[in-house]
């Protein structure tokens, strides 16, 4: 058997997997044929502001914005209730309602409950009414880049 020496190449040469090969030109840092490098920052600036000023992006963010905003009230508006209930009626909270579970113990249950259910409804939410206008708008903006 053959001893091979600590950090020798045991097959064949050494390669580094994620080494980049150099620019070809070392004050141009971007590769030859990047169809973003050919086109002007300016030009992409002004893509992206045409989007952002279009009524679809328009109507994407006021999707999102009136569902979030109210839903967001919502559950801080329950969160607080909690935590004041627990500061200010402590004996209404040390109320059993079966067995050990008290009325403290399952208003904090029904925190994780209502998590769960804002994380599912945000989720349909977004891709019932939001995702599909969302991709279209991609793909018109990355058509506009080429």
């Amino acid at each position: 058997m053959g001893s091979v020496a600590v950090g020798a190449p045991v097959h064949g040469a050494a390669v580094e997997p994620f080494a980049q090969p150099a620019p070809a030109d070392p004050e141009d840092p971007a590769a030859p044929g990047d169809p973003l490098a050919e086109e002007p920052v300016a030009d992409r600036t002004e893509v992206y502001r045409a989007v952002q000023a279009s009524a679809a992006f328009k109507q994407i963010r006021r999707s999102y914005r009136t569902f979030v905003f109210p839903i967001t009230g919502a559950f801080l508006a329950w969160y607080l209730l909690f935590v004041a209930a627990q500061a200010g009626a402590p004996d209404l909270m040390r109320r059993t309602v079966a067995g050990p579970l008290n009325v403290a113990w399952l208003l904090g249950l029904l925190q994780f409950a209502t998590t769960f259910l804002l994380t599912w409804l945000y989720a349909r939410n977004s891709r019932t009414k939001r995702d599909r206008a969302a991709l279209g708008l991609r793909w018109d903006t990355q058509d506009q880049l080429r």
